[in-house]
């Protein structure tokens, strides 16, 4: 079941990622893919969901500070609307690092060894 959860929580976090072609976005996206990654196999899961989160988050208050744009614009909505979608994953990514991977994960795995 958590399995299911950590596929479905990769799904959200493919639409957090933004595809702009300078340097610092390149690298950041590649960095939380990795991470991502991580916890989908289930390899340093508490770990990498912990450093996806503090990412995540000091990125969203960052990038969708949306008290920052007037009441008037409608670009407002569209922020409000990605920072409450990247809340989300970071939602699920707590519940990763609160109760693990789950039974169908390499760091399960490795404790059979």
């Amino acid at each position: 079941m958590q399995l299911a959860g950590r596929i479905l929580l990769i799904c959200m976090f493919l639409t957090l990622l933004r595809f702009e072609m300078s340097l610092i976005p390149v690298l950041l996206n590649l960095l939380s893919t990795a991470l991502m990654v991580f916890v989908t196999i289930g390899y340093k899961t508490k770990l990498s969901a912990l450093v996806l989160v503090i990412f995540l988050a000091i990125f969203n208050v960052w990038y969708n500070a949306w008290w920052m744009i007037p009441d008037y614009r409608p670009m407002r909505d569209f922020v409000k609307y990605d920072f409450f979608q990247t809340m989300s994953v970071i939602g699920g990514l707590l519940l990763v690092v609160a109760l693990g991977p789950g039974g169908v994960s390499m760091d399960e795995h490795k404790k059979k060894w």
